[in-house]
């Protein structure tokens, strides 16, 4: 499916770098809740922002889309420096995703969805054509949910319609800001499966804000992490982040168990593999690709200590246990 408006307009087509050189955030009583942050994010890459409560992650979010204006330092959209934008017109080429959606209550679903293109005056079928492109986009029938408010929808659906609202004019940009923390854990886990496959389809620049570590490193393709003032930690992939922490500070954030999640990150190589025995009847199977985790965990449900590995549906060779555990980035 084309999710991208009929004709490019002054509203955004595809995605943007975001660089941030030396953003700060003082505020009049001398609080300085981000200082001196520089970080390049790639046009169509997924970057999460992760700390403590009061590091500054959400401050960051929103100085890029000027909601809070930075008292340092630029913010640049591709090669423009977003504080010489109308603050308006930057915003409707910047996608803005928040924790309690904050759909229209008065409105329905497909018109929530067609705000902003309706902002810039895009023509009336132009604009429902999209909505029921995005509505089926994030799994959402436009004829069974397009005409329903927001107060008939559950959870999980008003978050959909949120991203989809996010989307609906093509923004270069989406920020998210814990989008999925307000949903119970099962709902959370089938909305972020459902994100990554959007994403792998609009492939957006994204910044996430989540307090998640597992969240983080399940939809992040590189994070940093945020110590008090907007300091920044550590600007890693997740394997790198889980496998060899730049700081006593992040190797106590991410925890004594950080092994199990690197296992979650680290896919199986064809490096790893052993030859085929002579007879691999009865042996567990995974993708070649597949994390060393469910690895690990196809090996413990079936009470084998190796698993065949298939490479496009044919028997690549066989992961042992030993080396499924040896996989995983080494530890500092």
């Amino acid at each position: 499916m084309d999710v991208t408006p009929e004709t490019p307009t002054a509203a955004g087509h595809g995605s943007a770098a975001i660089t941030l050189e030396r953003v700060g955030k003082r505020y009049p009583d001398g609080t300085e809740a981000v200082r001196e942050l520089s970080l390049e994010i790639a046009a169509g890459e997924l970057v999460v922002l992760i700390g403590p409560s009061g590091c500054g992650k959400s401050t960051v979010l929103r100085m890029i889309n000027r909601l809070i204006e930075p008292t340092g330092g630029r913010v640049l959209l591709g090669d423009e420096d977003v504080t010489r934008v109308d603050p308006v017109t930057l915003r409707r080429r910047i996608g803005y995703v928040i924790q309690n959606v904050g759909l229209f209550p008065h409105q329905t679903v497909a018109a929530n969805v067609g705000t902003v293109p309706r902002l810039l005056g895009w023509p009336r079928d132009r604009v429902r054509r999209r909505a029921e492109e995005l509505l089926e986009l994030v799994g959402l029938d436009p004829a069974k949910f397009g005409r329903r408010y927001p107060h008939e929808l559950s959870g999980g659906q008003r978050q959909r319609v949120g991203v989809a609202r996010a989307l609906a004019a093509d923004p270069v940009v989406l920020l998210m800001d814990e989008p999925f923390s307000a949903v119970d854990p099962i709902v959370r886990t089938r909305l972020q499966e459902e994100f990554l496959r959007l994403q792998a389809e609009v492939r957006k620049t994204i910044v996430l804000v989540t307090h998640d570590l597992d969240e983080a490193v399940r939809l992040g393709d590189r994070i940093a992490v945020l110590s008090q003032g907007g300091h920044l930690e550590q600007y890693d992939t997740p394997a790198a982040l889980l496998g060899a922490p730049a700081s006593e500070f992040v190797r106590e954030f991410v925890g004594a168990d950080r092994g199990i999640r690197a296992l979650a990150v680290t896919p199986v190589t064809r490096d790893a593999l052993d030859p085929l025995p002579t007879d691999p009847a009865g042996l567990p199977q995974v993708a070649l690709g597949s994390s060393a985790y469910d690895a690990l965990a196809a090996m413990l449900t079936s009470g084998a200590d190796r698993v065949l590995v298939t490479a496009d549906g044919r028997p690549a060779g066989v992961l042992t246990r030993d080396r499924a555990l040896a996989a995983r980035p080494g530890e500092s």
